[in-house]
């Protein structure tokens, strides 16, 4: 019976460097916006170009300008949302699935927006990534194109942080070091993994 586990946090809280420690320790991992990635090069080309013309370019999706045109207005965003979230949620059930057959005890997929979409996906926990608003704002805005306005809108969206850990099952504060955040990731791991032979 695998352990199913979701990673999810709010932008900047280091949800990307707890999903490397999961899959450096061979914990199989599913990371929800690499398979968006793939979607935007594949299977969400057609429809997403038909709802919202002109947004791919050498027929793959152009995410800035895909962006552009979602960018704070709720309606559209919903509307792409509509679009991309089965496909989403289809490769996770997959994902699940597979793991499942292989009989491995654990495995861990990261969807940033766990709890705010409201789906069931049938998990044993949470982890949830965390930093101070501080740093997380830092970290965000030092990001490619990021600006105020858009960190705002996106964390508009986003349980607050409090809430999320309130929920939880797993917290990593990721404040510290890269290595004391993989060295918090390989205690939970050691331990699942005892609790799993006993």
């Amino acid at each position: 019976m695998t352990l199913k586990l979701g990673l999810t946090g709010s932008i900047a809280t280091g949800k990307s460097t707890v999903l490397a420690a999961f899959a450096e320790l061979g914990v199989p991992v599913f990371s929800s916006d690499e398979y968006v990635h793939e979607l935007y090069r594949g299977a969400a080309v057609a429809p997403v170009e038909a709802a919202f013309p002109g947004v791919t370019a050498n027929g793959v999706i152009d995410r800035e300008r895909l962006g552009r045109v979602v960018l704070g207005q709720p309606e559209r965003i919903r509307q792409l949302e509509a679009i991309v979230h089965p496909l989403v949620r289809d490769g996770i059930r997959a994902f699940l699935a597979e793991a499942e057959a292989r009989g491995e005890p654990i495995a861990v997929v990261d969807i940033p927006l766990l709890f705010e979409n409201g789906v069931d996906w049938g998990l044993d926990g949470v982890i949830v990534t965390t930093v101070d608003e501080a740093e997380l704002r830092r970290r965000a805005l030092a990001r490619p194109g990021m600006t105020v306005e858009k960190l705002d809108a996106i964390l508009a969206r986003q349980l607050p942080q409090a809430e999320k850990i309130r929920r939880a099952t797993h917290v990593f504060d990721t404040s510290g070091t890269i290595a004391a955040t993989r060295s918090a990731v390989r205690a939970l791991v050691t331990r699942l993994r005892a609790r799993d032979q006993q």
